[in-house]
């Protein structure tokens, strides 16, 4: 591909940042605060907007509810415009409140089940107000204990709830369905895997796909052949980018292994040119989103710098001579085939991308840019100033103020 191309290309290239990204993060032992973190849903267009800014490929932001809140979400709308922002997937949270704690729409109370079904419903309303076309789900539901539920049981209750939610779908709206081998569950997950999620699926409809979280997997899986597959059966719908070491750490994306981040882009690429028209259509839409949250890096850098990894990524994938692959593979020569990919993986794509960069207007090295700009200083300050004036207000009120 010439360098004309390859552009052209990449121009072409979003990723979705979360909002939860922005905020404040932890593990299970403590949350680990930034000065600049965000809390409100505008703070964290007003961050998301900055990554745009200065990468250029970050124009939609996903929002998690109820974490992102708004009495009325077409100013939400409004407000994402404000800083050159689309808002993207809507997704709910149905793992946190009381009642899910044996689960949600996998609950064996009906009552429960019948409030996360609103839930989800009620997200689909968000997504309509704010032009959203895609409902964004993983579910924590699952057993700790042997004996404490009915595998298929919970089966069915699940695809007979979900059938609910994917009914009040609109046309062009979709559906993708996330999986986790692990955690918080620990004797069972009720959809554990690509195939669980993918089986689900298939009994829903068209609108659902399989969402692919790459820290979502066993230690050795083989991701990219997941990928090759639903890709396939025209059912990948979207990812979650992020990295890990062992479990689902939520690292900065290809921060481990860069290698398996390149092969899945291979096969992506390769579908795009398929000859299979369900395979290549099903390549031209799928998401992409990043599913991180930073506890020790600065938040807003962090985000920047997975998508500039990204970016470097998906330029190395589309430098693969895909005829000399397809040639290699047709006389059975393994080593060569490697060498087509080892090629294109070990080429120095960052002064192309620099290049790139100013042909869009843009600083050619994005994060010394925004670092030379003192954003996360300013809004350091400006927020815990507000905050402080906010509690202060509050106290004078006689009421407590939440941090």
């Amino acid at each position: 591909m010439d360098k004309t191309a390859l552009k052209a290309r990449l121009r072409q290239q979003k990723i979705e940042t979360p909002s939860w990204g922005y905020q404040d993060s932890g593990t299970r032992f403590g949350v680990f605060a930034q000065p600049w973190a965000a809390k409100t849903i505008e703070e964290k267009f007003e961050d998301a907007g900055q990554v745009h800014k200065y990468t250029g490929i970050c124009p939609t932001v996903a929002l998690h509810i109820p974490w992102d809140t708004c009495a009325d979400w077409s100013k939400a709308k409004a407000m994402a415009a404000s800083h050159n922002l689309t808002i993207g997937a809507i997704n709910p949270n149905v793992f946190q409140d009381k009642d899910y704690q044996f689960g949600s729409i996998c609950h064996r109370d009906e009552r429960v089940r019948a409030k996360a079904i609103k839930a989800h419903v009620d997200c689909i309303e968000i997504g309509k107000a704010t032009g959203s076309d895609c409902l964004s789900l993983w579910f924590a539901d699952g057993t700790n204990y042997p004996g404490q539920d009915s595998f298929r049981e919970r089966k069915h209750r699940m695809q007979d709830s979900l059938a609910k939610v994917y009914a009040a779908l609109p046309k062009g709206m979709r559906m993708i369905v996330e999986y986790k081998f692990f955690e918080p569950a620990f004797y069972h997950t009720d959809i554990q895997d690509w195939g669980s999620s993918l089986l689900l699926c298939q009994k829903l409809g068209e609108q659902a796909q399989v969402l692919v979280d790459t820290g979502h997997h066993s230690q050795g899986c083989n991701i990219e052949h997941i990928v090759a597959i639903l890709l396939d059966e025209g059912k990948l719908g979207g990812f979650h980018f992020n990295s890990r070491k062992y479990a689902d750490d939520d690292l900065t994306v290809g921060s481990l292994n860069p290698y398996e981040l390149f092969l899945i882009y291979n096969e992506l690429v390769g579908a795009e040119h398929s000859s299979d028209a369900k395979v290549k259509a099903c390549a031209q839409r799928v998401a992409y989103m990043f599913d991180q949250c930073h506890t020790h890096k600065p938040t807003v850098e962090a985000i920047m710098q997975s998508a500039i990894h990204v970016q470097e990524i998906y330029a190395k994938a589309l430098l693969v001579d895909q005829a000399a692959l397809a040639s290699a593979r047709a006389a059975g020569d393994l080593v060569q085939a490697e060498e087509v990919l080892q090629d294109a993986y070990k080429s120095d794509v960052r002064p192309m991308l620099a290049e790139l960069r100013q042909d869009m207007g843009l600083d050619p090295e994005p994060l010394k840019a925004f670092r030379r700009s003192g954003y996360l200083q300013k809004k350091a300050e400006e927020r815990q100033a507000r905050r402080a004036k906010a509690g202060q207000a509050a106290q004078t009120m006689g009421a407590g103020f939440p941090t």
